[in-house]
């Protein structure tokens, strides 16, 4: 049995929300998918000016922390991240990389609890990855 990708590191790194890369959504472009994801939280576009104008995704995740959430942020942030995760891999270069890693598990494996979007200590629901292989699958064969 082949091993998983199961960390979001190194050669995997391009995997990650924090990697910079501008995407497009709508009439807006962040400088990468955390960018995009944590102004997704909130309605008001103050804010998400706010969080675009970050340096760094680490930067925009804290901004994002202060944000006014959405009232629907558990009913729309799986949609939000797929919307955000096929803008991300428009970018040719990305999504040549995401169909190389095959037909490997991809897991976002964290050691920050995030049982969410990724694995820690083993539990975990892997939207993230998920999304990931899904997004893969649409591009394999092109």
């Amino acid at each position: 049995m082949t091993k998983p990708i199961d960390s979001f590191s190194g050669e995997y790194r391009f995997l990650s929300n924090f990697w910079m890369t501008p995407l497009s959504i709508g009439p807006l472009t962040f400088a990468s998918a955390e960018h995009a994801y944590q102004a997704a939280k909130g309605l008001d576009q103050t804010e998400w000016l706010k969080i675009i104008q970050c340096s760094t995704p680490g930067q925009a995740k804290r901004a994002g922390q202060k944000i006014n959430m959405r009232s629907d942020w558990d009913q729309v942030k799986l949609e939000l991240m797929r919307e955000i995760i096929e803008a991300k891999f428009t970018n040719t270069n990305l999504r040549k990389m995401l169909v190389e890693t095959g037909d490997l598990e991809l897991i976002e494996g964290n050691n920050w609890g995030d049982t969410y979007w990724g694995i820690c200590r083993g539990r975990g629901q892997n939207n993230l990855g998920k999304l990931l292989m899904n997004e893969r699958s649409k591009h394999t064969g092109d």
